[in-house]
């Protein structure tokens, strides 16, 4: 009975120290889903050049007061399949051109349609123009596509078809925006595409030496000038200089 008695204050210890670990792991976990927290922020900081990349979930956007907080350029949503054309695409891609921040459109790429299709919708809606940034394509699980991956050479054969058509339309090599994972797994004989890589985490861990040519960073950062059923904005850095992003301009 006493040994018994004289173990109870441990399990009363570990009980407290268990409890103290969940609840510094919830607020940690609050804090991220907050954006009060960015674990990236310091490494992020050292590259100069800043970007955001925005949608319909940003709703308005005032490009002039977003180009005041030191943003040099924007990705902006512009398709997704082969029907689908982003409601303020349109308003962003005007705006951000009179603000001044270097833009490039993207597409959300689809599993369920033909590249080839997808490619003919994208140059539909974004026409070839001088001094937009290369076009991107989107490479990223979604829907039922989380939990079930399509075969991988499908994947392949047509994002192929789909860079190859956007390649030929806009005289450049499309940007790949993806995941470490992503890249690793599905995309990996596509070495010479620029890389535009999620890790919202740490610094990007690049599988076979390969290198990114843009960075985001935060998914859960908040500025001033816009105002959408979204409050948090994607923040983005560039591997270069503000030069050496303007010479990728058509």
């Amino acid at each position: 009975m006493a040994a018994e008695r004289g173990r109870r204050p441990w399990r009363r210890i570990l009980f407290a120290a268990a409890v103290l670990v969940i609840a510094a792991a919830l607020i940690v976990g609050g804090l991220l889903w907050q954006g009060t927290l960015q674990l990236n922020r310091r490494a992020a900081s050292s590259y100069q050049v800043v970007g955001v990349d925005v949608s319909t979930y940003q709703g308005t956007i005032d490009w002039g007061v977003m180009a005041s907080q030191g943003i040099d350029f924007a990705f902006i949503k512009a398709t997704e399949g082969s029907s689908l054309l982003d409601p303020e695409f349109k308003a962003n891609w005007a705006g951000a051109q009179k603000a001044g921040v270097l833009a490039g459109a993207y597409h959300f790429f689809s599993f369920e349609t033909p590249g080839a299709r997808q490619a003919a919708w994208f140059i539909q809606n974004v026409p070839p123009r001088a001094g937009m940034l290369p076009p991107v394509v989107d490479v990223e699980w979604y829907n039922q596509f989380k939990a079930s991956h399509p075969a991988k050479q499908d994947v392949v054969t047509q994002l192929q078809a789909y860079l190859d058509a956007l390649e030929a339309a806009y005289g450049a090599k499309p940007i790949i925006y993806c995941s470490e994972e992503m890249l690793r797994d599905y995309l990996g004989g596509f070495g010479a595409y620029p890389l535009w890589v999620r890790n919202v985490v740490e610094a990007p861990r690049m599988p076979w030496g390969r290198f990114w040519t843009f960075w985001q960073y935060s998914s859960t950062t908040q500025l001033k000038g816009y105002k959408g059923s979204q409050k948090f904005i994607d923040m983005n850095v560039f591997y270069g200089t503000l030069e050496q992003l303007d010479a990728m301009r058509l």
